[in-house]
């Protein structure tokens, strides 16, 4: 089997423009397991296959999170165990140990209890575009409503949200010049963000509430308290991972129905039809896979479908990929809101690392989606959609939308 393919290039440049769907079928159906090169850092070795991405995902002996984190770039020593300090990048039995830690904030309680609240948060969000001709989506719709879930999960007062999404924007967006002010930038944001929350573990010390802030400040790991900079970077991960990812599904949720109107004359003549919102929800997941890729590193020398890995080396799967395999989803590239089953992995292979977020990201998705359907039926593009510069975070920018037609 070829393991390298010339005009394959799956970097930053790429994802600015459009999700590299012909480059993947490509290599899914020539080299599935590809060497690619890096610029700046050592290459890797890409997987596109569906079945090859959620065996990897859930064998973290033989391709782990740790050793190399989750992210392409290289780092040095201190880099690296900065990093594995957030729930992202360990393995198990540390990995499960802070997991179950975190979880305390994901009881069915208090899940329960957010889901409950989001229609009105939907609502109040929708109402503020009343009377509106032409909005930017992304900024007044998308990004809002994970923005106040999220706060409201953690504890950050409201009026807050926006200090959260200048942070999360410049934290994961240093690739996209938009986002990165100047090279140092994103460190100004992590320091920021770090000394937010160090003022909240002064106030949740002296002040207990019922968030997650609380619950972290306040738990034992094997005995220990956790430390202000492991609480530093368990807050970034939640406020990262909770605002951006289901940002941008809510973002290419309504551009997928922008380009295709029949599907939302589907969607908005069936509004009540919760069966059907709830696989639509799904499909918007398959579709909008808001990470492209996660990266592991080999443990021991092994295989993958047949291709030699060494030890050490870089292997990263493209969910992206997995999610239009021909040979898991009929007609892949069809977007069908009644696709059942659909067992995209969209929130992980699979394994240790499945999303804490899922079911809260599901259900801001299908209400924010239906609300906003239900009231602008006839929304349609009032321009080009702007993507963000990642090869990391599957972003959509800007999608300045018509509210009216």
């Amino acid at each position: 089997m070829s393991n390298t393919l010339d005009g394959i290039d799956l970097l930053e440049d790429t994802w600015a423009t459009a999700v590299p769907h012909d480059q993947f079928d490509r290599l899914r159906r020539e080299a599935p397991v590809h060497w690619h090169e890096h610029p700046e850092w050592e290459g890797f070795w890409a997987v596109t296959r569906y079945d090859d991405v959620r065996a990897i995902s859930r064998d973290h002996q033989t391709f782990s999170t740790e050793l190399g984190t989750t992210f392409l770039q290289d780092m040095d020593e201190i880099g690296l165990e900065l990093t594995r300090m957030t729930l992202l990048n360990m393995d198990p039995p540390k990995h499960s140990r802070y997991r179950r830690l975190v979880s305390a904030g994901f009881t069915p309680r208090m899940i329960g209890r957010l889901i409950d609240h989001i229609g009105e948060q939907a609502d109040g969000i929708l109402d503020a575009l009343e009377g509106r001709d032409e909005i930017e989506f992304v900024e007044e719709v998308a990004c809002e409503l994970p923005l106040q879930v999220i706060c409201e999960m953690i504890g950050v007062p409201n009026e807050d949200r926006h200090l959260i999404f200048d942070w999360s924007n410049r934290l994961v967006g240093m690739q996209d010049p938009d986002f990165r002010t100047s090279d140092e930038d994103g460190q100004i944001a992590a320091a920021e963000i770090y000394a937010y929350c160090e003022a909240m573990i002064a106030d949740r010390t002296a002040n207990p509430r019922d968030d997650i802030m609380t619950a972290l400040v306040q738990a034992e790991v094997d005995g220990d308290r956790l430390s202000t900079q492991e609480l530093d970077m368990f807050f970034v991960l939640l406020c990262v991972a909770g605002n951006e990812t289901t940002r941008n599904l809510i973002a290419h949720s309504l551009q997928v129905l922008l380009e295709y109107p029949e599907v939302k004359a589907d969607l908005v003549a069936n509004i009540d039809d919760d069966d059907l919102w709830v696989s639509a929800t799904e499909e918007f997941l398959r579709w909008g896979s808001a990470i492209h890729n996660f990266r592991r590193t080999a443990t021991v020398d092994t295989e993958i479908a047949g291709q030699p890995i060494k030890a050490g080396e870089k292997v990263v799967i493209y969910y992206a990929s997995a999610n239009r395999d021909p040979e898991h989803f009929a007609d892949p590239d069809v977007f069908d809101p009644r696709r059942t089953p659909n067992d995209h992995v969209t929130f992980g292979g699979g394994g240790a690392h499945f999303c804490l977020g899922a079911n809260l990201a599901r259900a801001e998705i299908k209400i924010m989606m239906r609300e906003f359907l239900r009231r602008f039926p006839n929304v349609a593009p009032a321009g080009d959609h702007r993507r963000m510069r990642s090869d990391f975070v599957n972003g959509i920018k800007h999608l300045p939308v018509r509210l009216n037609g």
